[in-house]
């Protein structure tokens, strides 16, 4: 095994390989580039280390108590900050400058190293992680380039279930018992929350996002449908059918399908570029005949938390809304 190495020696490591690989291209991978997450990184003593299992089914190494840990999505973000760990480096949310609304308080501080659209390699190499946590990140090329700076563990797969993915970075983290907590509390939340909802908790409930392109709303496969789906409620129209993407586009001839017994509605920055434009939807005929409107049965939402990616804390902020919203 190789001798223990000073955290100056590993960063200048470091630096020279993702010099390397940002000036000359070089994206072939190496020995240290192989699916156990690559051997470079570890800041842990000889021997403390674990083996997960990641979301993609390949096996990667990981210090037993990583303390640079770098988040490269909402959904870690949120769980790292969830768990305890407060990440190194995260990258901005969909919509953001950085960490999402919901988690700004919690994040402050902490450098942005990327975007949805993926990490900037030259920012990562700089927060020294000895830990990678990439979310959902496909891009193969990308991922070599993650794997010769440190472990790194896509910790969402397909389904984007936040559930798996606390529990999975539970375990990369160390905190498998506090991941198991948090789901017994959240578990305990959706129980309270259905009997106190009453008859209201067989309601249609209807979730969409507005922005400066239009309406968008939330059908199944994505994160808010699944805590909706924990509490039983219903969903109207084509919000009961799986979307292709994130979030459905909706031309204001098919407002209608925004329309339920309930209606939780936000855009992703309000204060900023979004600003607004909520008050320019409730000025369209077609919104004010949404039943819903009628009824005043109508929820502002952060979209950042609701309409994203989101994750174990967005899940029990979301409880803490509807429960404002819909327990009389």
């Amino acid at each position: 095994m190789a001798p223990y190495q000073t955290p100056r020696s590993r960063s200048a490591r470091r630096t020279a390989a993702a010099t390397a690989l940002l000036t000359a291209g070089a994206l072939a991978l190496t020995a240290c580039g192989s699916s156990d997450g690559g051997t470079d990184g570890g800041k842990d003593t000889a021997g403390d280390r674990t083996t997960v299992t990641d979301a993609t089914g390949a096996k990667v190494e990981v210090p037993a108590r990583p303390k640079r840990v770098l988040a490269l999505s909402e959904m870690d973000l949120d769980a790292s900050l969830a768990l305890g760990v407060k990440p190194v480096g995260l990258t901005a949310g969909r919509g953001q400058k950085g960490a999402p609304a919901y988690l700004a308080g919690q994040a402050q501080g902490i450098p942005v190293v990327g975007a949805v659209t993926g990490p900037d390699i030259e920012k990562v190499v700089q927060a020294d992680p000895d830990v990678i946590l990439a979310g959902q990140m496909a891009d193969e090329q990308v991922l070599a380039q993650l794997k010769k700076i440190a472990p790194t563990v896509v910790t969402i797969d397909r389904t984007k279930d936040w559930k798996k993915s606390l529990t999975l970075t539970g375990q990369v983290l160390g905190k498998s018992n506090d991941a198991r907590k948090f789901l017994d509390d959240y578990g305990t939340g959706v129980t309270a929350l259905k009997k106190d909802l009453g008859a209201r908790a067989g309601a249609s409930v209807s979730v969409a996002r507005y922005s400066a392109k239009g309406t968008a709303v939330m059908q199944q496969g994505v994160f808010i449908s699944d805590v909706l789906k924990d509490l039983g409620f219903k969903r109207p129209g084509i919000q009961n059918d799986k979307g292709e993407g994130h979030s459905t586009p909706l031309s204001d001839e098919n407002l209608q399908e925004i329309d339920g017994d309930w209606l939780f509605i936000g855009t992703l920055d309000s204060k900023g570029a979004d600003s607004g434009l909520l008050q320019q939807l409730s000025a369209k005929p077609a919104y004010r005949q949404l039943n819903a409107v009628s009824e005043k049965h109508v929820t502002e939402i952060d979209g950042s938390k609701w309409t994203s990616l989101g994750g174990a804390q967005a899940a029990v902020s979301v409880l803490d809304d509807i429960r404002k919203a819909m327990v009389k």
